[in-house]
């Protein structure tokens, strides 16, 4: 074996957790020739990137990130410009496959690609032009707040969860549909187009496809089975666009993309480096992740640390309906005559972004790294709990009007106090939906896999493996969501095999939880009482109109505290 090449890549995943790592070739020259070599485009919250991945060892040999700028016209609006979005995508493609030639590597080894990316997260555009008519609305929006209030007076008891039996999903502000209705009924343009006939809707894996493939010059207008059962047109059962749904969010089925399985050949890439490649694997980023986590047998899960975080355990081909505020979701469908398999899913809306606005707007960290170092500086959170509901409470609660808090200050709270009860806050919620998933699916986890880009912080990892007080197992190859897509195109080829004694195996690293029952019970059941005082403080009338930014929103409150501890500060000054 000779030692082709040293290639040095540094990740920084959503936040800048991940160290740089060192990839080495090494392989005997004349089996260049032979690699099977797949891409994944991971198009995520926070930045869009471009991953290699030898099919052999499932093994990432380089790529390629850009930031993605997100827009905060009002409160509670959250948006990305679409064609940003797209631009990025052919950056890092190309920037990837420049890093593979100085591997010595040639780009024609690369037999496909797949896509993953964020869900929910909503783009309409003119078919007849092929521009977007309106940036796109994020799924961490809560614009949509007055109308899903109205969707739900007008449903049967009143009820969010009307629609489950049909979609799995409450009405809710995270959820394509209502994102879609906000737009048709508001935005002139979109009403405009659908008038005309030249709407077109997608989540961010439609967009993508279709002007990858050619856009007006007949780009192919689909979505797969996992990104289309998170908008709530899609029925949960015989995965196609519903009727009743549509017709209860007033949207017109004409204007949906076709429905596709999550591992077949959708179209081929029209132009940029990889010009006439096979388009073979979408999956929403939580799906891709299940995959790339190997979690092929029902009772299997995985939790992965972003932007939001999410918990998904694989259901098997039983859709299961939550009695304890999870979603029901396809999990994927690895082929067009392949079964649809079903998960439960648990949803954080703020993990990583909580660390974003402790560096962003409260500048305690000046680096996503430093939140580990400043927090490690005290062995607790001296009981500062920080609940942080910028954005209302997803699962189990699903309440729009909860917002960010912190409880337990003293005037010996430090900022790494307040460090560490945010890395706490994750691990708090992460139990929350473990608790939940466990009495839904009658399947109580032993461990927990993980991955994302939080999950390079060990004081997280070791935080989450003792107030869960089970096993944290996390891949020593992070890229996890990026390889379940990776996977998804190889199979639809026959170039990456998804049977058991084919998938190679993944080194991890193993948390063990290293304190007792009563203190990890204790300090959860502290940190209910703090929930409870974050829910209901917005009054119903003004969610929508005065919605906090999702990661400002405490900025007045944390100002009052710190305005308080310096009067107190100045007056025992003053007494001396």
């Amino acid at each position: 074996m000779k030692l082709i090449e040293e290639f040095r890549i540094g990740h920084a995943g959503n936040f800048g957790y991940y160290p740089y790592h060192v990839f080495a070739l090494m392989m005997a020259e004349s089996s260049l020739k032979q690699l099977s070599l797949v891409g994944a485009i991971d198009q995520g919250t926070s930045s869009t990137r471009f991953l290699i991945f030898s099919s052999q060892k499932a093994e990432l040999l380089t790529y390629h990130q850009e930031e993605i700028r997100l827009i905060y016209p009002k409160e509670g609006w959250v948006e990305e410009d679409p064609l940003e979005i797209l631009q990025s995508v052919k950056t890092c493609i190309y920037k990837a496959v420049e890093n593979l030639k100085a591997l010595n590597i040639s780009q024609e080894n690369i037999k496909c690609i797949g896509i993953t990316n964020q869900r929910e997260t909503t783009v309409v555009w003119d078919k007849v032009t092929g521009q977007p008519l309106n940036n796109a609305i994020v799924w961490l929006d809560t614009r949509t707040a007055s109308t899903v209030e109205k969707l739900i007076a007008q449903s049967p008891g009143k009820s969010k969860d009307h629609l489950r039996p049909l979609c799995g999903l409450p009405i809710t502000t995270y959820f394509s549909a209502v994102k879609l209705k906000w737009l048709i009924d508001n935005c002139q343009k979109v009403q405009d187009a659908l008038r005309e006939g030249r709407l077109m809707f997608g989540t961010i894996d439609s967009w993508l496809l279709w002007n990858l493939t050619g856009g007006i010059n007949g780009g192919q207008y689909l979505t797969d089975v996992t990104n289309a059962s998170r908008t709530m047109l899609m029925n949960i059962n015989t995965l196609q666009w519903d009727s009743k749904l549509c017709s209860f969010f007033d949207v017109p089925k004409e204007i949906l993309p076709e429905i596709r399985s999550s591992s077949e050949v959708y179209g081929h890439l029209c132009d940029g480096a990889l010009k006439g490649l096979p388009v073979s694997g979408i999956l929403g980023d939580q799906q891709a992740a299940l995959v790339g986590q190997m979690c092929f047998k029902a009772g299997q899960a995985k939790n992965t640390y972003g932007t939001g975080c999410f918990l998904l355990m694989n259901t098997g081909e039983q859709a299961v309906e939550s009695r304890h505020g999870l979603l029901t979701t396809v999990g994927y469908q690895l082929g067009k005559d392949q079964p649809v398999v079903y998960a439960l899913e648990g949803a954080i809306a703020i993990a990583g972004a909580c660390v974003r606005w402790l560096r962003d707007n409260m500048g305690i960290i000046q680096t996503s790294e430093e939140i580990e170092t400043l927090a490690s500086k005290v062995d607790s959170t001296h009981g500062c709990y920080f609940v942080p509901a910028f954005s209302g409470l997803f699962c189990p609660y699903w309440l729009a009007d909860a917002r960010g808090i912190m409880c337990g200050l003293t005037q010996f709270t430090t900022k790494e106090h307040i460090a560490r009860a945010a890395l706490e806050a994750v691990c708090f919620q992460t139990r929350e939906l473990l608790e939940a998933m466990n009495q839904d699916s009658g399947i109580p986890l032993k461990s927990l896999q993980v991955d994302g880009g939080m999950t390079g912080n060990n004081l997280l990892m070791q935080l989450q493996a003792d107030l869960l007080g089970i096993n944290v197992v996390r891949p020593s190859m992070p890229e996890t969501t990026a390889l379940g897509a990776a996977m998804a195109a190889g199979a639809a080829l026959g170039i990456w095999s998804l049977q058991a004694k084919d998938l190679a195996a993944i080194t991890t690293d193993t948390f063990k939880p290293s304190i007792v029952a009563r203190e990890r019970d204790d300090r959860f059941a502290q940190w209910k009482e703090a929930v409870k005082r974050s829910m209901h403080w917005v009054p119903s009338d003004s969610t929508s109109a005065h919605e906090p930014r999702p990661i400002s929103v405490l900025a007045g409150g944390l100002f009052a505290f710190i305005s308080f501890a310096l009067i107190v500060a100045v007056d025992i000054i003053t007494r001396r």
